[in-house]
């Protein structure tokens, strides 16, 4: 076991280096709290499933702008460094992954990071493992015990209810769909989900170790033999460098700064800063010889806005398509940056989404960005972009597609004692009606069309990535893959994040006094609109998992939401689930 003997002296004397800049000079602190949390564009949803006081009263941060700023201080003469603190950070792994790319940056440049937490987990220790000194509370509690990520699985309950669900599917790993018949993982659906998740995590751990000096395997290590317990742990195995009460850090500041109380110190909130790069992103739009536009497609692809889900991310294709051939005809836009953070969805609306992203590459490049997912549809629409850039905490891929045609005959018997009986003019004219079973020449009826759309998706990949689509089956298969491991499959181009697929637009169309367009546009969110609108507050904090057993099962009615769903089967190019890591 390897011992930091000598932290405690290199920290006494980075912290002093570290207080001196920020204090009576007159440079300031970019002080991050992270009190809103980050999204995708920021302010243009809510959701309450990561409620706080101070998300419902501030709203959200895109990540580009939280990204941006970050990258400004980092050559702005009235900024010396950043006091941070990672354990308010509510943010997906994908966009962590880009915000502590850009925190590294900044201390690259020369300038210094200093993070407080009170608590560890895998989440706030990754982004506080950037910062040049990390201090944590002596009486903190620590759950560093790396990713994990649970399925339910409702076959035995859907049995207990006499619901019987048919999947119809191509791809031995595409799972989606197996929650409905299935009551644990299959062996290739846990093979897929122990690959990914290993891969994230790896992820993660080099990064943490690169920036605290560790050793391979060292910082894995400790976490799977559960070593990581007291504080003490963490300043011995050199993970921290002081054990601190936020008192007595300000009183260190204080000292080393030779003023009396904390307040002199110069603060800057990250918001206000935003706000202040946001006015000079204005005055550069309006001197650009050019502008990039960033289109996001955020959520589950829908054909319709009746298909709407209760957080509100969905992407609804006739909209989407609608703004791309805006975007299309704009001449004062030069290239494109597509944000995809999309587990996939409707493969009608996809491909309604797709064509119209054709006609605009036709015109003007086209650079993908791709953030916690590009999957399935996500990856359908986005496939043959110019350039494709990914976190390594991305899941993409997911090349496969299903349908599923519930038979809630036998649970209207079983509950309520109602038979069906059904006159139809044609042999099958009832086969939608998910009152019965499929028979054999109505499954091979789906099953061909699965066949043809896994046919027309294989194509599209091959067509994009340059490969045979004998290669492109081979590591389809709906099978999910993590952006590190996409690069090595050639479903991607290069790890990056989405300032960095902005970047090489630019580059592209040659332009370095380019201006920046987002669509769709942001709405400002506030406490108020949220309790003016008719959300329904209990289904806005429901699981992805949940919302999926709820929409399946019913509220009233156990079989009611099957039923209801029957009636416009279509076909899904869809991750099996919105994963969640613990």
């Amino acid at each position: 076991m390897r011992h930091f003997s000598v932290w405690a002296g290199v920290a006494a004397i980075s912290i002093a280096l570290f207080l001196n800049a920020c204090s009576t000079n007159g440079t300031g602190v970019l002080k991050i709290d992270f009190k809103s949390p980050v999204t995708e564009q920021g302010n243009t949803s809510f959701s309450l499933s990561s409620f706080s006081i101070d998300a419902l009263m501030n709203g959200s941060m895109s990540l580009y702008s939280v990204v941006s700023a970050i990258d400004a201080a980092a050559t702005d003469s009235s900024i010396s460094c950043i006091y941070m603190r990672p354990d308010n950070l509510s943010a997906s792994l994908a966009q962590m992954e880009e915000i502590r790319a850009s925190l590294k940056r900044f201390r690259d440049s020369g300038k210094s990071i200093i993070a407080y937490c009170e608590s560890l987990t895998n989440e706030s220790y990754y982004i506080a493992s950037v910062a040049d000194r990390i201090v944590l509370n002596p009486a903190s509690e620590n759950y560093i015990t790396g990713l994990a990520t649970s399925q339910l699985f409702l076959k035995d309950a859907l049995d207990a209810l006499g619901v019987d669900v048919q999947l119809i599917r191509h791809g031995k790993y595409k799972s989606a769909g197996e929650m409905f018949t299935r009551s644990d993982f299959s062996k290739e659906n846990y093979e897929q989900n122990k690959v990914m998740v290993t891969s994230l995590w790896n992820s993660m751990c080099q990064e943490i170790s690169d920036s605290r000096g560790l050793g391979d395997g060292e910082f894995a290590g400790w976490v799977d033999n559960l070593s990581l317990t007291a504080p003490e742990v963490f300043k011995e195995y050199g993970l921290v460098d002081e054990l601190w009460h936020k008192d007595q850090l300000d009183d260190y500041i204080c000292e080393i700064a030779g003023i009396p109380v904390i307040k002199m110190v110069r603060f800057v909130s990250l918001k206000k800063y935003i706000e202040k790069q946001a006015k000079v992103q204005k005055k550069r739009n309006k001197k650009s010889k050019g502008k990039i536009a960033v289109v996001y497609a955020n959520g589950e692809i829908v054909m319709s806005s009746d298909q709407m889900s209760t957080s509100g991310d969905v992407i609804v294709g006739r909209d989407l398509a609608s703004t791309l051939a805006k975007v299309r005809n704009d001449d004062n836009i030069k290239a494109v940056v597509f944000r995809v953070n999309s587990p996939g969805g409707s493969v009608v609306a996809s491909e309604l989404i797709k064509r119209e992203l054709d006609l605009l590459r036709a015109k003007k490049p086209v650079v993908a960005s791709y953030g916690d997912y590009a999957a399935s549809g996500g990856y359908w629409i986005s496939a043959e972009a110019d350039r494709i850039f990914t976190d390594r905490t991305t899941l993409t891929g997911s090349i496969g597609c299903f349908s599923m045609i519930p038979n809630v005959g036998g649970a209207f018997h079983k509950i309520a004692r109602v038979n069906i009986a059904t006159v139809g003019s044609s042999k099958h004219s009832d086969m939608m009606a998910g009152m019965r079973q499929l028979d054999e020449a109505e499954v091979e009826f789906l099953q061909n069309q699965v066949e043809e759309i896994y046919d027309r998706f294989t194509t599209i990949v091959s067509n994009g990535r340059k490969m045979s689509k004998d290669s492109v089956d081979n590591i389809a298969q709906g099978r999910v893959w993590a952006g590190s491991d996409a690069l090595d499959i050639n479903l991607t181009d290069e790890v990056g994040g989405l300032k960095d697929a902005i970047a090489y637009a630019a580059g592209l169309i040659g332009v370095d006094n380019y201006g920046l367009v987002e669509y769709p546009e942001s709405v400002p969110f506030s406490f108020m609109s949220l309790l003016a609108s008719d959300t329904d507050l209990d289904e806005t904090v429901t699981s992805d998992s949940e919302s999926q057993v709820s929409s399946m099962l019913g509220r009233t009615l156990p079989f009611a939401a099957v039923v209801r769903r029957s009636k416009s089967p279509v076909m899904m190019a869809r991750m099996p689930v919105v994963y969640s890591f613990d």
